[in-house]
């Protein structure tokens, strides 16, 4: 298993581990399955009124897609498979209240997980980016997400800097991106705290307040989605120029952190 459940992490509060630290809580097909599956089972579980989404290992929450993974593709140029669109709570129905704590890494398909959450705590020590653009490829499903979270100024640099340049935590915070900023290590604590007071509130008006809150996202988000399938299609480089630029960035400096 690469995703650990727990539901007496405390009163009322699920806890949802990505579980991979040796690959930076990389998704690969099989987490992807077993999010989907945690989120779809928390639907059905009374006992838990809230989640917290976190990544083991303290390196990162999560680094996207496993670069390892071949996803078949169908054959039709109108068509993409992508798993990680099934990785978040609302895309299994839940309504139930998802935080996220962020330690350590957070990028590129990690956004498709952060951006279906409630808010985000995360440790003095995380970065956020997007390595999409270094590499080839278009950030389109992440950038979508995360500008329903952030100033455009600021998702735009994010997505259109690469690996070149990372988004410290302090910053996050500054820009609302992150709601509350912890000592190294102490992220997860704070979300359990947080998530347990939201639990603790009447759990018909705390549902019916997310759906509220994502409704009024919803509309523009749904219409922006719409495109991504097409603009990654067009604007991506053939795997093999993909796979020369990753070996490329190996060679490459640090980047900054802002």
């Amino acid at each position: 298993m690469t995703v650990r459940v727990d539901t007496r992490a405390t009163e009322g509060v699920a806890l949802i581990t990505l579980d991979r630290p040796d690959r930076l809580n990389a998704i690969d097909l099989a987490t992807a399955e077993e999010l989907a599956g945690a989120w779809r089972a928390l639907r059905f579980d009374d006992t838990v009124r809230a989640a917290v989404v976190t990544g083991a290992g303290g390196r990162a929450f999560c680094t996207g897609v496993d670069r390892s993974v071949h996803v078949p593709q169908p054959a039709s140029p109108y068509s993409l498979d992508d798993p990680l669109l099934r990785i978040g709570p609302k895309a299994a129905d839940l309504w139930k209240p998802v935080l996220a704590a962020v330690d350590g890494m957070a990028c590129g398909g990690a956004f498709y997980l952060l951006g279906e959450c409630e808010f985000i705590v995360a440790s003095e020590t995380s970065t956020f980016f997007d390595p999409h653009t270094t590499y080839g490829m278009v950030s389109a499903y992440e950038s979508v997400l995360m500008a329903q979270r952030m100033p455009y100024g600021e998702i735009a640099r994010l997505a259109l800097m690469g690996t070149a340049e990372r988004l410290g935590a302090r910053r996050a915070y500054e820009v609302g991106l992150v709601s509350e900023l912890t000592p190294a290590g102490e992220a997860l604590p704070a979300a359990l705290r947080a998530a347990e007071t939201v639990a603790a509130q009447p759990t018909e008006a705390v549902q019916g307040t997310v759906r509220a809150l994502w409704a009024a996202k919803e509309a523009a988000r749904t219409q922006a989605l719409a495109h991504a399938p097409h603009l990654v299609a067009l604007g991506n480089l053939p795997p093999e120029r993909q796979t020369k630029l990753f070996e490329e960035r190996r060679k490459a400096g640090a980047p900054r952190v802002r």
